[in-house]
């Protein structure tokens, strides 16, 4: 199902949309060699150096889910280091679905766009992967403040030179043609015209007497002749709206056509006798195997019948084996109560904290009397202290009256 998936997306974008990321993956191969993750990366971590396809996730390709799952998750790590964040080098025993949400929500930060679920990552390879590493990878060449050159092209001047003396010689066949052509333009050259005054400049000169000699210097002469050159040539231009030539190339795509089609019958003629053989073969191997596993079928519908009676009888019975586990459960629930509170009581009965709690208490209320008696008879003891000095103090009052009386009776 995933497989139909990606071919429909394929075919939604392009025929040439699945090829693209072969493109995507060699322009991050470039960007990380522009970070040097060679000594950053690969000595650090002793590991292997990229392939130019190797997040790609291809049958032409070799994968391997764990190692490349592991490279994915430190080299993102090292080039969102490189943009400024902090991120732990993940561990070959870490999460996988821990890093990939880490690695997420940190291209989400940096302005990525995440419009693909985590698990596409997990693989270590395909589309999303060198998508997210390239974007990473570009992040990190702006905090670096990498700026892209426009391309200097060598110089090739020498190929321009022999392209011109190419383009300077005139053979007689492109003579005929352009005498053949109609005079539409005012900058066509008259070649019969000038053949004609050269015979008659010719015919009219007088013969010299003597050789002329020439006078000017060769270098001379030869750099005039080079800075002419380019002014000589003569450019034949073919008229795009002339009939003939849309004439000329149908009968060759027709004649090309016809000779395409004749190979293609021929093989489409094999194809077909191929294909109805086969067909015939499979028909008959197919009515032989039915001949044969007649009885074979027979035998599994009539299991199916007994098979479906089977499961009747298991519904019927399973209704009432659901009634019963209920009533046993309500039951079993019911008896842990029970239990429950036998064993409170067993548990009340054998303790000895009550009776060891009631010693306890006898033996305090008895020193607490003890303490009371002794209380008791000091306060016993001050009350009759107390009433034999009030005794002492009264007869010696009725003393001290006595006394008085008397001695006033004498007085007297």
């Amino acid at each position: 199902m995933a497989d139909e998936g990606r071919r429909g997306e394929d075919e939604e974008r392009g025929p040439g949309a699945q090829f693209s990321v072969f493109g995507v993956m060699e322009d991050l191969l470039d960007k990380l060699k522009l970070l040097d993750y060679e000594e950053e990366v690969l000595i650090k971590h002793n590991m292997k150096p990229l392939s130019r396809h190797y997040f790609v996730a291809s049958p032409y390709t070799v994968l391997n889910p764990g190692e490349q799952f592991y490279m994915f998750s430190v080299i993102s790590a090292w080039l969102i280091t490189l943009c400024g964040r902090e991120f732990e080098t993940p561990q070959e025993h870490d999460d996988p679905n821990a890093i990939v949400s880490n690695i997420l929500s940190h291209l989400r930060a940096l302005g990525g766009l995440v419009d693909f679920p985590p698990s596409k990552l997990k693989s270590g390879s395909g589309e999303h992967v060198c998508y997210v590493v390239d974007r990473l990878a570009e992040e990190a060449l702006k905090s670096r403040a990498f700026i892209w050159k426009k391309p200097v092209y060598p110089s090739e001047e020498l190929e321009e030179e022999s392209v011109i003396e190419d383009d300077a010689e005139l053979t007689l066949s492109k003579v005929e043609e352009i005498t053949e052509e109609p005079d539409e333009e005012e900058d066509v050259i008259d070649l019969e015209e000038l053949k004609t005054r050269a015979n008659q400049n010719e015919a009219a000169g007088a013969r010299p007497e003597m050789i002329l000699e020439s006078v000017t210097d060769s270098a001379e002469w030869n750099l005039e002749v080079e800075r002419v050159l380019p002014q000589l040539r003569v450019t034949i231009r073919s008229d795009i709206k002339d009939w003939r030539i849309h004439v000329s190339q149908m009968h060759q795509h027709q004649e090309g056509i016809k000779t395409s089609l004749k190979e293609a019958t021929g093989y489409l003629d094999k194809l077909l006798e191929e294909i109805s053989k086969t067909q015939e073969k499979v028909g008959s191997r197919e009515k032989y195997i039915n001949s044969q596993l007649e009885h074979l079928i027979t035998d599994y519908r009539n299991a199916q019948s007994k098979l479906s009676e089977a499961k009747d009888l298991y519904q019927q019975g399973s209704g009432g084996v659901t009634e019963r586990t209920r009533t046993l459960a309500e039951i079993s629930e019911e008896l842990e109560k029970v239990k429950q509170e036998m064993e409170e009581k067993g548990s009340s009965m054998s303790d000895g904290a009550p009776v060891v709690k009631i010693r306890q208490s006898l033996t305090k209320l008895k020193q607490e009397i003890q303490a009371m008696d002794v209380r008791m008879g000091v306060v016993e003891h001050t009350l009759l202290q107390a009433k034999l000095k009030e005794k002492t103090n009264m007869t010696r009052d009725m003393h001290a009256t006595q006394i008085t009386e008397t001695n006033t009776h004498t007085y007297t």
